[in-house]
């Protein structure tokens, strides 16, 4: 949604701001043409004109119309049947990978942990059978 100046800016007030709401009125290519000859006039006036459409979210103005219009699908049909076809089994088939992938990953962290714990019961179980056998002489 596009921001709407207030009505009273165009008439009276602060400069700045009438200038603002014009150049909202005109959207982002206006605001775009100000920067360039704010750069040309003297280079702080465009730098300054930069960091203002940065802060204030001025890049995007327009966009969301624009969007409306014409949706854009992330996987949605293009209209060419062959295509989509192609692109949905390679979708498929990487979300296919990707879950196998996943599973081996799992399966080596298990064999990891379980060699890392026999590992310590065997320790252990030398640890221990030294101190049994000085209780038995005891």
């Amino acid at each position: 949604m596009m921001q709407t100046a207030p009505a009273f800016a165009g008439r009276t007030g602060n400069p700045f701001v009438r200038a603002e709401a014009w150049l909202d009125g005109h959207g982002r290519k206006a605001w775009i043409t100000a920067m360039v000859a704010g750069f040309i006039a003297f280079w702080p006036i465009g730098l300054a004109l930069v960091l203002y459409m940065t802060m204030t979210g001025k890049w995007a103005m327009g966009r969301s119309s624009r969007m409306q219009r014409r949706p854009m699908r992330r996987f949605g049909g293009t209209g060419n049947t062959a295509f989509d076809a192609y692109r949905d089994d390679t979708l498929r088939r990487l979300e296919d990978e990707q879950r196998a992938f996943e599973e081996f990953l799992q399966r080596l962290r298990d064999a990891k942990d379980k060699s890392e714990f026999d590992q310590f019961m065997d320790e252990r179980s030398k640890r221990d059978v030294p101190d049994a056998e000085a209780r038995a002489d005891a």
